[in-house]
């Protein structure tokens, strides 16, 4: 009997752990499209010209920081540019 009930707590942990990530894996990768096209909308509007400053760019730094970081990785690129500390 105590067997079938730690089976049934092991299959009960493992389906909340596999929730739980599923359920943060989605956010992240919405945050990530999310990053990726505000950088390509500041590219493509050129904002960065209108504060006097060059536009981001595509590197490979630049793309893997708006992935990874989204909407706020985005954002230190730009106060990043603005400072004047390229990446």
């Amino acid at each position: 009997m105590s067997d079938l009930l730690i089976t049934i707590l092991l299959i009960v942990a493992v389906i909340a752990i596999v929730y739980y990530l599923v359920k943060n894996l989605t956010v992240l990768i919405i945050n990530a499209i999310l990053g990726l096209t505000v950088l390509i909308l500041i590219n493509y509007f050129h904002v960065m010209q209108w504060i006097g400053k060059p536009d981001l760019g595509y590197s490979l730094a630049t793309i893997i920081i708006s992935a990874i970081g989204g909407l706020p990785g985005v954002g230190i690129l730009v106060l990043l540019d603005i400072f004047g500390i390229t990446i």
